[in-house]
């Protein structure tokens, strides 16, 4: 599993935990967030020298509080293009995780130049067909494909960069 995938994993964790517990700010969520994590996983404790893996993993955490963090500072753009394109559904009305799933990659959509959408809707499919019901990933797929057509990017590559004047 890349690093890149495991970040959008805890970004989906981290999401769906703040939506039942909202009384505690963002730092604190994730340093509560990541202690469970190293708990379960068995990471070394703080000042622990830093080996290969100890890098990857604090690069998938970086990208994962990017995301989150990402996600929660523009949740009043990407919840009303969500629901916009989602047919019948009400966004607080979908699972949790669909709509998380959906939220990282919408955010990835309009706000990281750096990854194409393509690559965002596929994670997010993933993400929701392992982590929700089997249906979850068509469901997914279909909302966040109306969303990439509305974009003015390219579906299979990083945005160019714009030219400075």
């Amino acid at each position: 599993m890349g690093i890149r995938h495991e970040a959008r994993e805890w970004a989906l964790q981290f999401l769906f935990q703040s939506e039942f517990n909202r009384d505690e700010s963002v730092d604190e969520g994730f340093k509560l967030f990541w202690d469970r994590q190293n708990e379960e996983t068995g990471a070394p404790s703080a000042g622990h020298p830093a080996g290969k893996d100890d890098r990857q993993r604090a690069k998938a955490r970086m990208f994962a509080e990017e995301l989150a963090r990402g996600v929660i500072d523009h949740h009043k753009e990407i919840d009303p293009l969500i629901a916009k394109h989602a047919e019948n559904w009400e966004i607080d009305r979908m699972g949790t995780v669909d709509r998380n799933a959906m939220r990282i990659a919408v955010f990835e959509m309009l706000y990281r130049d750096d990854i194409p959408p393509v690559v965002s809707i596929n994670e997010a499919v993933e993400l929701a067909k392992a982590y929700s019901s089997s249906e979850s990933g068509k469901f997914v797929n279909g909302i966040l494909d109306r969303i990439r057509k509305g974009l003015d990017r390219p579906a299979r590559g990083p945005n160019p960069p714009t030219e400075s004047r």
